[in-house]
């Protein structure tokens, strides 16, 4: 994360995801042409899939209606549509659900893609799904999980599977060096006022705007998923990230991204399963 910066909070949740969705829509912008997502790879056929997800439902989506929420501009859920699946993606940012749609085209692998604020899903899209998928840097953004879990439980059909992979909160607290607690672990109704230049996928890019983001425990993230009746399977933490997008990261192997002198101390990323009963 960069630096919190004092200034005025915003009026409602509303204003703050709005101002995330201007941002978002810069960003797109810039990781478009970004060395980070390298979308010639992709347009040869190199899936944008990590080993974690790859590892735990690569076998299983092939024929399966998968949704991929927050999938940014598609290149995940895309990527699940090459293994077979049939793919819906949502996105907060209209330019982001744009480039999908047009890389769909362009690429022939068939997804639909939605522009919604995931906790207003419910508004443009009423199917049911096998899988509900999301991954890395998404619930900071979201300031109710107790929703967001209504809206995966409300999604999933009897006996499907909610799989998550996401950066682990306790790598949320950390400052700029890696070691100082700067952030809080717990959540907390109003978010964090932030003001970045660059993203963490074009650091110099010609972007600045004001970003909000609300900190999520792993009790937290837990219990609004069970409080949806969901059924954990399983549960993993993993002391690396497959990104090097954090400024105390350095990357030891292709996609194994550590904090020098911490290396196997803390978790930097989680995994989760969760299914919804048959009945």
């Amino acid at each position: 994360m960069p630096k919190t910066e004092e200034m005025p909070k915003p009026s409602s949740h509303d204003d703050a995801i709005g101002a995330n969705r201007q941002l978002w829509d810069q960003w797109t912008r810039a990781h478009e042409t970004s060395k980070f997502y390298d979308l010639d790879a992709f347009r040869r056929g190199t899936s944008s899939l990590q080993r974690i997800e790859l590892d735990a439902l690569g076998d299983a989506v092939a024929g399966k209606d998968l949704l991929h929420l927050q999938c940014h501009f598609g290149l995940d859920t895309l990527s699940w549509a090459r293994l077979g699946a049939r793919v819906t993606g949502v996105d907060l940012s209209h330019e982001a659900v744009q480039l999908a749609q047009r890389l769909s085209r362009e690429l022939e692998i068939p997804g639909r893609f939605l522009q919604s604020d995931v906790l207003r899903l419910g508004d443009v899209l009423d199917d049911t799904f096998d899988i509900v998928f999301t991954s890395y840097g998404v619930l900071d953004w979201l300031p109710d999980l107790d929703r967001w879990a209504e809206i995966i439980a409300n999604r999933l059909r009897p006996g499907g599977l909610f799989y998550m992979v996401e950066f682990h909160p306790l790598a949320g607290t950390l400052d700029e060096d890696g070691k100082t607690l700067h952030y809080p672990y717990f959540p907390h109704d109003e978010p964090i006022r932030l003001v970045e230049k660059g993203s963490y996928a074009a650091p110099d890019a010609d972007t600045e705007g004001e970003l909000f983001v609300w900190s999520h425990s792993l009790s937290e993230i837990l219990s609004a998923l069970l409080g949806q009746g969901l059924v954990l399977q399983s549960f993993e933490e993993f002391p690396w990230s497959p990104y090097n997008c954090f400024p105390f990261t350095q990357e030891v192997e292709p996609g194994r991204a550590v904090i020098p002198g911490l290396e196997g101390k803390i978790p930097l990323t989680f995994s989760l399963a969760a299914r919804k009963a048959t009945t």
